[in-house]
């Protein structure tokens, strides 16, 4: 098994796990932390949008970074912003400052977008009949997070006596490991530095295979965040408690990274574009759950096909995208992907909640359907070979 066989793979999916921990926990205290600190509770959720825009922020220079010094220098130095973030959190959890606490969910999305390149860095590691499985169990890392991050929570949140302190030095101590982890990162090729990053990535995006790529990928992203982040809202506007929707969403989280380990071996047999096809179904089949009914068991299973459909489009998109452009233009195509992904999912993250209460569980799920079809319909149209350039 390539997971086993492969030090490179094996090293990026701990990696992809240790910082999985620290993003789960983030997403289940840091709203907490912020009703707590926050001058009213308005703004309790400010932490987390500064987390986004630190993640959007960081996406290309970090790109650009590793194609100009290597993805080692590149995946620590995103790490480190993690080390960083999360003590500059714990200072204002200390301190009581809802400033300072701010402040730090800037660098801690940093790490997170440096952490959306680890796929990337697998498929450099493997032959070309293996880049699906190796960014597949690379993305799996995440099952480890999955199953320790939400009992972890709960035990770091108490676990000093200023509470939620003990949870960001938690956050802390993962991204020091995934430094250490991270330095056995082979260097990789340093390409060609290119000129006028604007224009290369606009011709990048003119590729029908490139487009196709980050189409499906950014579609998958933006509606699995949609869907994820009304779950909760939706289940406590039908009587649930916090226990139950913590269980449905432990579940999507499975069915976001468990998957992998089949998706790898699928799209290296079966080819990128199919396997993105079934996901896509997949998340339709997800919409269709959530409309028959609105108990448990509704939720529990449309939220797990709602991860494994997502799963499957962002492997998928990763895959056809490495086959749309050369070493010299890594860095900007990968960056034009993870660009498309984080503006789509930040959008989906602040509406979600105002779809939710004005438009209702049922108006959302059937507004995803549409969505999924034009990914489908840019498929069939796009999925032709990349044109060639001079």
């Amino acid at each position: 098994m390539l997971l086993l066989t492969n030090g490179q793979v094996r090293l990026l999916f701990i990696a992809q796990a240790l910082y999985w921990v620290c993003s789960m926990v983030g997403i289940t205290l840091t709203s907490l932390v912020g009703v707590q600190l926050a001058p009213y509770a308005g703004l309790a959720t400010l932490p987390l949008g500064l987390l986004v825009l630190g993640n959007l922020g960081g996406v290309q220079p970090i790109s650009i970074y590793m194609q100009r010094h290597g993805r080692r220098a590149g995946l620590m130095a995103g790490a480190l912003c993690g080390v960083i973030g999360a003590l500059v959190a714990s200072a204002g959890v200390w301190m009581g400052s809802f400033t300072v606490f701010c402040i730090g969910a800037v660098p801690i999305g940093i790490y997170q977008a440096s952490a959306r390149y680890y796929r990337y860095v697998a498929l450099e590691a493997v032959e070309s009949h293996h880049k699906g499985r190796a960014a597949a169990y690379v993305t799996g890392g995440g099952v480890l997070a999955a199953l320790v991050a939400p009992e972890l929570a709960v035990w770091a949140r108490d676990a000093l006596v200023i509470p939620f302190l003990g949870a960001y030095l938690v956050m802390v101590t993962m991204s020091v490991l995934a430094i250490v982890l991270l330095a056995r990162v082979k260097p990789g090729d340093i390409p060609p530095r290119l000129p006028n990053g604007g224009a290369i990535m606009r011709e990048l995006l003119l590729r029908p295979k490139i487009f196709a790529a980050v189409a499906i990928s950014a579609i998958g992203q933006g509606v699995m965040v949609l869907i994820m982040t009304a779950t909760p809202l939706a289940m406590k506007f039908c009587g649930f408690d916090i226990i139950q929707s913590s269980e449905v969403i432990r579940w999507h989280f499975i069915g976001m990274f468990l998957p992998a380990f089949v998706a790898g071996p699928l799209i290296d047999r079966l080819g990128a574009k199919k396997v993105a096809t079934f996901g896509s179904v997949i998340l339709l089949i997800s919409g269709i759950v959530a409309l028959g009914g609105i108990d448990q068991s509704h939720f529990l299973i449309s939220s797990l096909l709602l991860g494994l459909g997502w799963n499957l489009m962002l492997l998928a998109g990763t895959t056809l995208l490495g086959e749309g452009h050369d070493a010299s233009e890594r860095g900007h195509a990968q960056a034009v992907m993870e660009l498309a992904n984080g503006f789509l999912g930040a959008a989906a993250s602040f509406a979600a909640g105002m779809l939710i209460v004005n438009a209702g569980w049922d108006a959302v799920n059937i507004g995803l359907m549409p969505a999924v079809l034009v990914g489908l319909v840019i498929l069939v149209l796009c999925g032709r070979p990349a044109r060639v350039t001079s």
